[in-house]
């Protein structure tokens, strides 16, 4: 068969160094409010704030991390324009000698965290940023917007991409997920979670993911008779995928055999697209079709609110499906939308800080994440302090440092999707599958960390007596 992701016509884009202007506003007011405050009382020492998710959505066992590149660019850039300084001005909260401080604002601080593309698991801090604890404060709703997002869209495309086993997934959900740059970064996302290539040109344009796409059906619909609209469309497209159910699916696929016979050797068309109705049995109705007249090398495409479980029964009951467009399930990651991300200081002032509010306990102090193999296969994590030696691979790495990104260029988007498919083939199967695994992976904290949280407890409360 030929290769589906070459039979949507597109290629791969360029990356731009594009970024949203006004980052420096976007945030909440309380970060300012309390930046007002520290300011004030000349709170400038050192924190570290860790990121993490407390746990799992139900449908997920395991996250893969996302968006930490755009973010590490966005910190790069951060910084307040004099419209925001005007703005904050006429909001009456901020004195005059803080506002001429937020004029020479920059990120200087460092950041460690997990390789984008990183499998990871409830608890487990995605990245730390130490910082004077203004600069560590003020970025908490952009550390938290972009890596959650990303993360979950990621998490939802892998999903997806697995279900199709093997089969490629094209992204064609931009017209209905929230928002422009969303749709941008989610295609970037979408990619290294394991999708094909998406219809998103700026994001092609942007990261350089590869783009694909056919046609709708208002092509069909403008053209007076069918027959001739997808004539007209090969002619301009001779390698295409046709879109065959605008008025009925088999008797689409029939125009398409017809065109092949009229062509001859000079019929190229790539696939068709179905869109709608029972896709199961119009796949193999198509193909079988196909196959008769000779066309084997006819792609059968299928679209049309698609999600990973309804993939996977349309190929466990056999159906010959070549490739899948997904657009609105995986575009607003339906079933999981959103995860319990936090943003929480650790360590301020050389002292571990942590909150001791019910479900919502935090770890204190810089920590580590070491991944523990048997063989070739990932069999547990153990969070442990920052400088702890402990059996296996440390999964924090320093990729910012003085507010500048560590090594000479931002990782290739290829590379981050390469390195995520070759961490995910390392965990155990059950954790690999789109199904709830009975047994969780392990995820386990160190004695040293323990014991370095209740010497941290025992200091609060007698500190608060």
């Amino acid at each position: 068969m030929a290769n589906v992701t070459e039979s949507f016509s597109g290629n791969s884009g360029f990356v731009s160094g594009e970024a949203i202007n006004g980052l420096g506003l976007f945030t909440d007011l309380y970060e300012l409010t309390m930046l007002q405050a520290y300011y004030n009382e000349n709170m400038t020492a050192d924190a570290t704030f860790s990121l993490f998710v407390r746990n799992l959505p139900e449908h997920r066992n395991f996250l893969i991390a996302g968006g930490l590149e755009p973010l590490l660019q966005d910190l790069e850039r951060l910084r307040f324009s004099d419209e925001d300084l005007a703005y904050l001005r006429s909001l009456n909260e901020f004195t005059d000698d803080f506002l001429t401080w937020l004029a020479d604002f920059k990120f200087t601080g460092s950041v460690r965290a997990v390789p984008e593309g990183t499998p990871v698991f409830g608890h487990e801090p995605l990245l730390e940023v130490t910082a004077p604890l203004p600069q560590a404060q003020i970025i908490e709703t952009l550390v938290m917007n972009q890596i959650h997002m990303q993360t979950v869209l990621a998490s939802k495309a892998y999903r997806v991409a697995k279900a199709a086993q093997g089969r490629p997934v094209l992204d064609f959900g931009a017209r209905r997920i929230h928002g422009v740059e969303t749709a941008v970064k989610g295609a970037r996302a979408f990619y290294i979670g394991g999708v094909a290539a998406t219809s998103n040109l700026l994001a092609g344009r942007r990261y350089g993911v590869p783009v694909a796409g056919t046609m709708a059906h208002s092509y069909i619909q403008a053209h007076d008779n069918e027959t001739r609209a997808l004539e007209a469309f090969a002619e301009t497209y001779p390698e295409t995928v046709l879109l065959v159910d605008t008025f009925d699916t088999l008797e689409g696929v029939q125009k398409v055999i017809r065109m092949a016979d009229k062509l001859g050797g000079k019929f190229k068309i790539k696939g068709v697209r179905l869109d709608s109705g029972d896709l199961g049995e119009l796949a193999r109705q198509s193909r079988k079709a196909l196959d008769d007249a000779g066309l084997d090398d006819v792609e059968v495409i299928v679209s049309g609110g698609l999600q990973e479980n309804a993939i996977a029964e349309l190929l466990d009951s056999g159906a010959p499906i070549d490739g899948f467009g997904v657009g609105t399930s995986m575009g607003v990651a339906e079933d999981a939308p959103a995860m319990d991300i936090a943003y929480k200081l650790v360590a301020y002032a050389g002292k571990g800080r942590l909150k001791l509010s019910s479900g919502k306990k935090v770890l204190p102090g810089s920590k580590q994440i070491f991944r523990q193999s048997n063989a070739d296969t990932y069999c547990g994590d153990i969070i442990g302090r920052q400088n702890e030696n402990l059996p296996g691979q440390p999964l924090l790495e320093e990729v910012m440092r003085d507010g500048v990104r560590v090594g000479s260029r931002p990782r290739d988007v290829h590379d981050i999707r390469d390195y995520a498919k070759a961490q995910i083939a390392k965990l155990p199967d059950p954790v690999q599958s789109i199904r709830k695994a009975e047994a969780a992976y392990s995820v386990d904290v160190s004695e040293a960390l323990q014991a370095y949280q209740r010497e941290v407890e025992d200091w609060v409360a007698t500190q608060n007596k």
